[in-house]
């Protein structure tokens, strides 16, 4: 069987304190958002992912966005630079998981500054946003990194949201999804399918036909179900609060060793 991982990070208890960019700050319930955590992992494991979870790092609010720490191509992980100063110390965790599942192991140096969260892999081609967060010197070294095994490495902009995720995502057959007012170039990919909702752009593909989504895009749900595919909605208010989306909450690992 194919071997499917999700590495995935406990909400810290000064998660309300978590960084927001583009949204307003509203009261996050760190309860609930745990309770909420819990049932996400859940789901990825009932559809056959094994969770893997990341030692906690309860002084950085930020630390349960797990994605944007590492980026992992093949069996090398690139461990991120953050371009908030305040999460560089969520990457050490991350990396001792990675380096424990037996990824080789890169970084990102200075002056680069990489999220996560601006990495879209579909097929070999890797998307990566460049925004507030991710700097060129980031992409350069991404691209220096990922490259020479493969990948055919895209830069696009990043202005209107966080993250390139924030903004886009991608269905099984490599159609890139997102809300037209969050997207700055939806030209620049060869297939676009624009959802009626913000937070219908972030899938994550749980296998088959089958897209974990979040719960507050009902309407998305339904085109997907219309176009053949199986929505699994998952509630994330509290996440959504910090400008979080499904994907920011794992770090998927497919055939690590292939």
């Amino acid at each position: 069987m194919p071997s499917k991982k999700a590495l995935v990070r406990r909400p810290g208890p000064r998660l309300a304190e978590g960084l927001v960019t583009h949204a307003e700050r509203q009261g996050v319930d760190v309860g609930r958002a745990t309770e909420q955590w819990e049932a996400y992992c859940e789901v990825l494991r009932e559809h056959g992912w094994e969770t893997v979870e990341v030692v906690p790092a309860d002084d950085c609010p930020d630390s349960v966005f797990v994605e944007d720490t590492v980026v992992v191509y093949r069996n090398v992980a690139l461990i991120a630079r953050p371009g908030a100063e305040s999460r560089r110390a969520e990457t050490v965790g991350v990396e001792e998981a990675v380096a424990a599942l037996g990824c080789s192991v890169n970084w990102v140096w200075e002056p680069g500054t990489l999220d996560g969260g601006d990495v879209l892999k579909i097929g070999d081609t890797v998307y990566v946003g460049r925004g507030g967060r991710t700097n060129a010197a980031g992409i350069q070294q991404l691209r220096a990194t990922f490259e020479p095994l493969g990948a055919r490495v895209a830069a696009v902009p990043v202005s209107k949201v966080l993250h390139l995720k924030s903004a886009v995502t991608a269905l099984p057959d490599g159609t890139v999804l997102g809300h037209v007012p969050h997207v700055d170039a939806p030209s620049l990919f060869p297939r676009f399918l624009p959802v009626p909702e913000e937070s219908g752009a972030h899938v994550v593909l749980l296998g088959g036909d089958r897209l974990l989504m979040a719960a507050s895009a009902p309407k998305t749900a339904e085109l997907f179900a219309d176009l053949g595919y199986a929505p699994v909605p998952v509630d994330i208010g509290e996440f959504e609060k910090l400008e979080g989306c499904v994907t920011c909450l794992s770090v998927r690992l497919r055939d690590l060793y292939s």
